[in-house]
């Protein structure tokens, strides 16, 4: 079974049929005030994920005219671009509708010569003991390294072609499917968005009824929305709806976790209270943690001294969780809890938070500023409804989720038996 299978180093492999290992420019060939907010991605370590690029709205770009200037930078589809630091084990390939995006400085671009697959190259380097070689064989004792030396020494197990696409295409379809669900989890996020800047930032149906339009809203839910909008400091909003603040519904929880159990939680950038890393998934019931404060389901929390949008946190989980005394926890009035987690994503609402957490040497934000932030507070009824709708989007998100997880225990139940040939596709 393993007779037709080669042994063989990428070094070894470009030397003898082509292909090529490129570090992103360094020094002055880019320089950062080049820069832009706009144009073609900048791919470095940060949009480097397991098997996949991921572009987010911190990563950066660089106008057409550096593309031009240094088109030696430009990725292929086909290619696999390594993190130079950190997470050294992480590797993605590129996909075609990625082609023309740029290499950064911390990225290292693998192409490959025609006699291989990329795609089987790719999941082989994300096996459980290329990426084991790749942690053991990095530099640097602060933070791991990788240099084009490195890459090269890198072992590979290579079948014939026809094999390698064959594992490819099993492993890839897999993963297409999980990509998938992915895109189909952020369109259904989006209709969320999209429905409540359309109900609660521009207000589009009592607009429709100011124009003499159909706000196409059943008749109970279009009397919410009057036919008048009238000047505030928010600017333009519906008649006879209250401003306020977020303080209007939200209340501060200070209780302490004392003898419960609790799940230790920690913020991160999605916005979602999760369980620390070292408490993943335990139950925690100590001293430890006894002054720790305690969150429920609908609670969200933050710590005033590392304070971003990011890092407000909604715990969604249905578990007892607890932070620790530094945050500020608060929970919202029940019908307002994803009003609130909705508003948090908006750009108007990101600016208030920055500028009231920039009054000092060291950013932070209190419970009081934060409750100081203002909103317009929509009719109940309306909240209701929305979070109704928003609440069949998300089923259909966690479901896509749920399954998303099944495949990837699939794929990499089968990514190392397929790489080294014990299992066979046929098989």
């Amino acid at each position: 079974m393993r007779g037709k299978w080669e042994e063989v180093t990428i070094g070894a492999l470009l030397a003898r049929d082509g292909g090529s290992i490129k570090t992103g420019p360094f020094g002055t060939a880019l320089k950062a005030k080049e820069y832009s907010a706009t144009g073609v991605p900048l791919i470095s370590v940060g949009e480097v994920g397991y098997g996949s690029l991921q572009v987010h709205e911190k990563t950066p770009r660089v106008p057409q005219a550096v593309v031009d200037r240094l088109p030696e930078y430009v990725l292929e589809s086909g290619d696999i671009v390594f993190g130079r630091k950190g997470a050294v084990d992480r590797c993605a390939l590129v996909k075609p509708y990625q082609a023309g995006w740029f290499l950064g400085s911390d990225g290292i671009r693998l192409r490959l010569p025609e006699t291989v697959d990329p795609r089987f190259i790719a999941f082989q380097l994300q096996s459980p003991g290329t990426r084991a070689w790749l942690v053991q064989h990095a530099t640097g004792t602060t933070m791991p390294s990788l240099n084009q030396a490195i890459i090269e020494r890198i072992p590979l197990r290579i079948p014939p072609l026809h094999q390698q696409r064959a594992i490819a295409q099993v492993l890839g379809t897999l993963d297409d499917k999980i990509q998938l669900n992915r895109r189909m989890s952020e369109t259904l996020e989006e209709m969320a968005r999209a429905l409540f800047e359309s109900w609660f930032v521009r207000f589009d149906p009592g607009r429709a009824k100011m124009e003499g339009r159909d706000p196409g809203l059943p008749p109970d839910l279009a009397a919410l929305f009057p036919d008048r909008l009238v000047d505030s400091e928010l600017g333009e909003v519906p008649a006879g709806w209250e401003i306020g603040t977020f303080g209007a519904i939200i209340k501060e929880r200070t209780e302490r976790v004392a003898g419960r159990q609790a799940v230790v939680l920690s913020a991160v950038s999605s916005g979602k209270l999760v369980p620390s890393e070292e408490f993943f998934n335990k139950r925690v019931h100590s001293r430890d943690i006894s002054r720790y404060l305690l969150v429920e389901q609908g609670d969200f929390a933050y710590n005033p001294a590392r304070i971003n949008i990011g890092s407000i946190g909604m715990l969604q989980d249905d578990v007892v969780g607890a932070v620790s005394p530094v945050y500020v926890v608060f929970r919202p009035r029940k019908e307002f809890g994803w009003f609130l987690e909705f508003s948090l994503r908006r750009a108007s609402v990101r600016a208030w938070i920055e500028t009231l957490a920039s009054g000092s040497v060291r950013q932070t934000l209190s419970y009081r500023d934060f409750a100081s932030i203002p909103c317009v507070i929509p009719p109940v009824q309306l909240v209701e409804e929305f979070n109704k709708r928003w609440l069949t989007l998300r089923e259909g998100i966690r479901s896509r989720d749920a399954e998303s997880r099944t495949l990837a225990e699939i794929r990499d139940t089968l990514l190392p038996k397929l790489i080294s040939g014990e299992l066979r596709v046929k098989d």
